[in-house]
């Protein structure tokens, strides 16, 4: 079962038995084959003004064309030159000007020895280009290229942006190409400008076959790998890669479009302006390759091109939020919390204790899981008034209990005198059978928003704390989901303890609910198992101050009325 489905289900349960307890038992783009057609087709996009591409399918086509024909290619040995800044390291060949690795050093691998890697050897080199000359598609990944600066660039904090810049001169002028990527030492974007002597009226760049591996927990990195799109009127949309298993087509106008894994992200994004839209990205194909549900899927950006020149920002870099944002068009829900039904309320909720569990580790200066921990006892203080107040609306219910049920016998025959009877005795003891566990969810939009912080919250990856190697990752030892059993065991023993007679339903979630709280916590983040736990031991004080309170309760039940 996958795990937010579990997550879920166990939600769903313990709400279920909460509310049920108190109600029911009162305290008592691919290469296809050659002779497909190879043109872009325009339409008009209302919003923007601009033109939505039909996507050509690739490919050289071998058709006529009345268009000057583009220069032939030679293949020469390529030569790798290095870019590196304080956040990013790119390796780039002059065949082509593509990316062939780009690497994070500043986040470690789980999968493997070294950095974060987003481009490499396991998914190709990305940002090959082809370029749609009427009828024909010339392939400039396939294109030597003199560099500038030969050896490449090297940023430092603090300083300014540098450009890479790649040319290709041809006898023919037509045939010249020049490429220029510019890049910012404080920045995960770089800023991509093209210009092509042949002109073209389409530009089709290769974003590879998916992200590496990076985490420690394969199948689970496998399932959070997407390709997104963001559409001015569909949204944005994600596609499992392990789920596509045939070409996808995504028209355009598109904003952005990429991939990203649970913390990573790579994507092509259209330029951002000041009072003016810039064209959009044209749109995106996605092709499968390799075996089924292997999670490769081929991914092809179209955008329209002017007098044969383009330009476009990529993206290489974790998912931070703050970052993403910045960056426009909603780029920081490529990867968004939660369900898309619950995304409207959980969305502030998410970024408010996220913002807040930063700001305890950056004031405090302790790690996060002491973070969690005092964020486990700071909520249920601030829950106590509540609690309280949940706890004597339940006094009040149990004190009203044996009137209720002596009215229920005295007139079961009589429906409406019963009935009139049971309003008149809600209304002058206040009996609410809702009124003891409504203030007793309050902690759960917590719970859930956590269980979301952890599935992709890149300053919680890798983040270690006493025993556990990683607080984003479930406790190997399982040791959290144990003792998160166990304190709920004791927090119902000591609520049940209180009572003369415990209904046997009540008997039974007594050792249900924590043995079914352990087997589904047993696969979540230790950091959410670690918050759980430490709040159950935090509100055993209160239980048991409740417990002894519920026995003053029961001494001072008014007695039925007789007659």
């Amino acid at each position: 079962m996958r795990t937010e489905l579990r997550f879920l289900l166990a939600i769903v349960l313990m709400v279920g038995v909460l509310v049920g307890t108190n109600v029911l038992f009162p305290p008592v783009i691919p290469d296809t084959p050659t002779d497909a057609p190879g043109v872009a087709e325009r339409e008009g996009v209302p919003e923007a003004g601009t033109p939505s591409l039909r996507l050509p399918p690739g490919g050289v086509v071998d058709e006529p064309s009345d268009d000057p024909s583009p220069p032939a290619v030679t293949a020469v040995p390529e030569r790798l030159v290095t870019v590196e800044t304080p956040l990013v390291r790119y390796t780039f060949t002059t065949r082509g000007g593509r990316v062939r690795s780009a690497i994070l050093p500043n986040f470690e691998s789980f999968a493997r020895e070294g950095s974060v890697e987003l481009v490499g050897a396991e998914v190709g080199p990305v940002l090959g280009s082809r370029v749609v000359v009427g009828a024909d598609t010339v392939d400039l990944g396939a294109l030597p290229f003199e560099v500038e600066p030969a050896n490449g660039l090297l940023l430092s904090a603090g300083g300014g942006p540098q450009t890479l810049v790649f040319r290709h001169t041809a006898a023919d002028p037509r045939g010249n190409v020049e490429l220029r990527y510019t890049f910012r030492p404080d920045a995960y974007v770089v800023q991509v400008e093209g210009r092509v002597g042949f002109g073209g009226t389409v530009l089709l760049t290769e974003l590879g076959d998916g992200l590496p591996l990076n985490e420690a927990r394969e199948q689970e990195e496998l399932r959070s790998r997407a390709y997104v799109t963001h559409h001015p009127r569909e949204g944005v949309e994600a596609r499992e890669l392990t789920r596509v298993d045939e070409v996808e087509v995504t028209e355009g106008p598109l904003y952005w479009a990429g991939f990203r894994s649970r913390y990573f992200v790579l994507a092509m994004l259209a330029n951002q302006a000041e009072g003016e839209l810039e064209p959009f990205l044209g749109g995106a194909v996605a092709t499968p390759i390799g075996e089924e549900e292997s999670g490769q899927v081929d991914l092809v950006v179209a955008q329209p091109m002017a007098s044969g020149g383009f330009s476009y920002r990529l993206f290489a870099g974790p998912q931070d939020y703050a970052r993403l944002s910045t960056l426009g068009h909603e780029f920081q829900e490529i990867n968004a919390y939660g369900w898309d039904f619950l995304r409207p309320i959980l969305r502030p909720i998410v970024g408010v204790v996220t913002a807040l569990l930063l700001w305890l580790h950056t004031s405090l200066g302790i790690g996060y899981g002491w973070v969690l921990v005092l964020f486990g006892v700071g909520m249920r203080i601030l829950l106590w008034p509540l609690n309280q107040r949940a706890m004597r609306a339940q006094f009040r219910n149990m004190a009203v209990q044996p009137l209720l049920q002596d009215a229920q016998k005295r007139y079961k025959d009589d429906p409406e005198k019963l009935q009139k009877e049971l309003m008149k005795l809600y209304k002058e003891h206040g009996f609410n059978p809702l009124a003891g566990c409504l203030p007793l969810l309050l902690p759960w939009p917590i719970l859930i928003t956590l269980f979301f912080v952890f599935q992709n919250t890149i300053e919680l990856r890798g983040v270690p704390f006493l025993w556990l190697p990683d607080l984003s990752a479930p406790d190997p030892y399982f040791i959290l989901p144990i003792f998160l059993g166990l304190s709920m065991f004791l927090l119902q023993w000591v609520s049940f303890r209180s009572m003369d007679q415990i209904n046997p339903q009540m008997k039974f979630m007594l050792w249900f609910m924590p043995i079914f709280m352990v087997f589904i916590f047993f696969q979540f983040a230790s950091g959410l198992n670690l918050y759980y736990a430490v709040s159950n031991v935090a509100t055993i004080p209160q239980q048991w101050w409740i417990a002894k309170e519920r026995k003053k309760v029961k001494v001072q039940q008014p007695e039925p009325a007789t007659g």
